[in-house]
């Protein structure tokens, strides 16, 4: 294996080390077509159904912040993994691991959160499993969640399917959630109401496949931001992509806090924002469907993807500069989901 000899917080950052982490040590040991295709969730059959079926384990710090908390978080990411493959998700899991001394009254409100996130998304969480550890040996609660769902017949949304000349539209507002948990987490006294985005992406989803034929695939952005996401899908279905900074989706709150504090919004971590991908004559009623819906308001085009013989991720500048977006190295924001 190349590069680090032990695990570095910027293995789980959803950027470069990342990637080589799956790639070279759990893609290399449990290698299977399901797995291989490394996308939000993975595509199995029961009989002659098609299911999507995702795990993740959420592990935030601190466990509430605006707009959302750690149960909310844990529901939406696991609910938008499925929907992003156009499954209507069916079912949750939900495994806790708790920290000897984690205030009983914290640990009901996170699961009265995921309840209400569960029942938004109208899916419910039907098994679970808990587990206590010594104080000191956990941080309060890390949260395990999965799911599975019903994939449409005929439908099949895939970052290899994407072709020359989609267009790249992305949901919303982007880098709202890692914001928020950095402002909770240090108590930066950021002005401006910024709140965590979590949310189900699963009804924006519908609105979007029922506007058009036309999707080809749709990403959760999550660790790693917008710019993590398109090298992923980039590198994916051998296109390059390029993205228009003036049309890119940020309040002036999230911004200026970014330019504050270092920060670009394009890394940034999101837990309600996906990025769809759309031939062009779809385009206008994908993105009407999807602003009507109340997570997709500020929905945009953002950029297209174009053929290359090397593959990149390029960003048209506000000032008619270009420059590389690469993945994101290193760990800019930790424990953010």
């Amino acid at each position: 294996m190349k590069g680090p000899e032990k695990i570095l917080l910027a293995h789980g950052s959803g950027g470069r080390l990342s990637r080589e982490l799956v790639e070279q040590v759990f893609l290399k040991s449990f290698s299977n077509p399901a797995l291989e295709p490394l996308e939000d969730s993975a595509e199995v059959k029961a009989g002659g159904t098609r299911l999507a079926f995702t795990t993740d384990s959420y592990v935030v710090t601190p466990v509430e912040f605006p707009g959302a908390d750690i149960g909310r978080v844990a529901v939406c990411g696991t609910v938008n993994d499925l929907a992003v493959k156009g499954a209507v998700p069916t079912a949750l899991s939900a495994g806790f691991i708790l920290e000897e001394g984690f205030p009983m009254a914290l640990l009901a409100r996170i699961t009265a959160s995921m309840r209400k996130a569960a029942a938004e998304a109208g899916v419910p969480i039907v098994t679970g499993d808990t587990k206590v550890v010594e104080k000191g040996h956990a941080d309060g609660v890390f949260i395990n969640t999965a799911g599975i769902g019903v994939i449409p017949a005929g439908l099949r949304l895939t970052s290899a399917a994407v072709r020359p000349g989609d267009v790249i539209i992305v949901s919303g507002n982007l880098a709202d959630h890692g914001v928020a948990v950095m402002n909770a987490r240090n108590r930066l006294g950021l002005e401006g109401g910024i709140k965590s985005d979590a949310a189900p992406l699963n009804g924006l989803i519908r609105a979007a496949l029922a506007a058009s034929g036309g999707v080809r695939a749709i990403r959760d952005i999550t660790r790693g931001g917008l710019a993590t996401v398109l090298n992923e899908v980039s590198g994916a279905c051998g296109l390059g992509a390029e993205l228009e900074e003036e049309s890119i989706p940020v309040s002036a709150a999230t911004r200026s806090a970014c330019a504050l504090l270092g920060l670009d919004p394009l890394y940034v971590a999101n837990e309600g924002k996906l990025a769809l991908f759309a031939a062009p004559a779809a385009a206008d009623k994908i993105l009407k469907a999807m602003r009507r819906h109340k997570y997709g308001r500020n929905a945009a085009i953002v950029g297209r993807l174009y053929r290359e013989k090397r593959p990149q991720v390029r960003l048209k500048t506000a000032i008619g500069g270009s420059r590389i977006l690469l993945m994101l190295e290193g760990e800019q924001l930790p424990r953010i989901c």
